[in-house]
């Protein structure tokens, strides 16, 4: 073949470096974009945070990139407005004008208090008070140090007893008497080693009485019977009535499965919404969550040094700093605007509740907005709405559908929702199966097979019809 040039016309996408910033910042959490933003406060002296910035939600920029502040403050609920709405944009408008005070006012924080002591300082606190010889405290120091956050003695005393130093020269039947002082500390049922001693521990330092020596037995000989719900069979082997089963199945239900828990540090994580909806004048309406938005802006002294020094090397800085936060501004407006279109399509769950969530797919929003299914995806991925029901994931609006026989759509949020009102509203004694529940569904006119529901059922964590009967 001979050599020759050909001309071929081609196009393709050229990703600037703002538009690959503005992709990157979209798809970040609000966590992760603070610690991005910290580091490009770092890196670059033009950028600075601006303490006394009012709300900077949907404000326009100013000629030199930085967001100015807003005019419009959010509005105190008006007359017109319902006592309901009244008390939610209240306490709305209260965190607002409050930075920080959202988890203060939300119904949904609670109070959680790490723990002030560990189980080890608490039992150590114990075991000074004994009066035991030194090796003895010793022995059962070393099985303290020996327990897991719940309280359980998970390593065999043999293996125990093998790993200590040999010039120790410890048994393990010195270790088993060193056992026997530690399941005397507070809280009881320490040091057991399973659920079984566990909760004998506890009913054997209660009063004897006939319901206790039942739940006693039922422990020791019976307690996967009990677990599995087969009373009938419990009742044949214990020679019990339904009345004395039941104050033994209570009083083993009221026992503590993990006591050393109580003394565990918590991994608390707590989320911060990017937008707050609120009920005004009847209309659900989206707002930035104030405490998440970046408040940004560009170093004044660095700008007229800059201005009066044309070569300075500062100019390329003084670019990126105003694409930060063009762009930090950008992915906010983008949030809103998804997030209002997701409020006004799930506007009777806000409403009505879970039962009312109607089936929706990030298409529907790309094309309503104009937007392209990943952008829809990249904005609801790790991002939060604080709603009057609830902190929920943009994501949580989004769900297949189930055909109705009236040729409609339900959606799955809906169904499993229906399944928890079935299930919480069920005669213990005769609890509904998945079939009998997909039986009842069918008659609302929501066609849903029995695997389906049993799939929705354990996604709930709601145990099987024979776990959740009772006597």
């Amino acid at each position: 073949m001979k050599p020759s040039l050909q001309l071929k016309l081609s196009q393709h996408l050229a990703l600037t470096p703002q538009l690959q910033q503005s992709i990157r910042l979209l798809q970040l959490s609000t966590v992760e974009l603070e610690h991005e933003l910290e580091r490009y406060l770092l890196d670059n002296p033009l950028l600075e945070r601006a303490e006394d910035y009012a709300l900077a939600a949907n404000a326009p920029t100013t000629g030199d990139g930085e967001i100015a502040p807003r005019s419009d403050a959010p509005a105190e609920p008006s007359e017109s407005a319902s006592p309901d709405e009244e008390s939610w944009l209240g306490e709305e408008a209260a965190y607002l004008r409050q930075p920080g005070s959202f988890d203060e006012d939300d119904d949904d924080y609670h109070d959680v208090q790490a723990a002030s002591i560990s189980l080890r300082e608490h039992l150590l606190s114990q075991l000074g008070l004994m009066t035991l010889s030194g090796r003895d405290q010793v022995l059962v120091g070393c099985l303290i140090d020996a327990l897991d956050d719940d309280g359980y003695l998970t390593q065999a005393l043999d293996e125990l007893a093998e790993s200590m130093p040999a010039e120790l020269d410890i048994a393990a039947e010195e270790l088993q008497i060193a056992l026997i002082h530690l399941q005397h500390l507070d809280p009881t049922g320490i040091g057991a080693r399973g659920l079984q001693e566990c909760l004998a521990l506890q009913l054997q330092a209660l009063a004897p009485d006939a319901t206790r020596n039942l739940a006693l037995e039922i422990v020791h000989k019976h307690l996967e019977l009990l677990g599995n719900h087969d009373f009938q069979k419990l009742k044949r082997l214990t020679g019990c009535d339904d009345e004395a089963l039941r104050a033994a199945h209570l009083l083993i239900c009221s026992l503590n499965p993990r006591p050393g828990a109580q003394y565990s540090t918590a991994d608390i994580r707590y989320i911060m919404p990017d937008v707050v909806v609120r009920k005004l004048r009847g209309q659900w309406t989206v707002n930035i969550n104030s405490d998440a938005f970046p408040r940004l802006k560009i170093n004044s002294l660095y700008a007229q040094i800059l201005a009066r020094q044309r070569g300075s090397g500062l100019a390329g800085q003084l670019q990126e700093a105003r694409w930060l936060i063009r762009n930090v501004q950008q992915r906010f407006d983008t949030i809103l605007r998804v997030a209002q279109a997701i409020v006004d399509r799930q506007r009777q769950f806000l409403d009505h509740g879970d039962v009312a969530m109607r089936p929706l797919v990030l298409r529907e929003i790309a094309e309503t907005l104009g937007l392209h299914e990943s952008t829809i995806s990249r904005v609801t991925t790790q991002k939060y709405m604080a709603t009057p029901r609830g902190i929920f994931e943009l994501k949580y609006f989004f769900g297949s559908h189930v055909s109705t026989e009236a040729g409609g759509a339900c959606s799955a949020t809906a169904i499993r929702a229906l399944i928890k009102q079935l299930i919480s509203a069920e005669e213990p004694t005769k609890p509904l199966s998945d079939s009998q529940i997909s039986e009842v569904l069918g008659q609302q006119g929501i066609v849903v097979a029995r695997r389906t529901i049993a799939k929705y059922r354990e996604a709930l964590n709601i145990p099987p019809v024979n776990l959740r009967k009772s006597i």
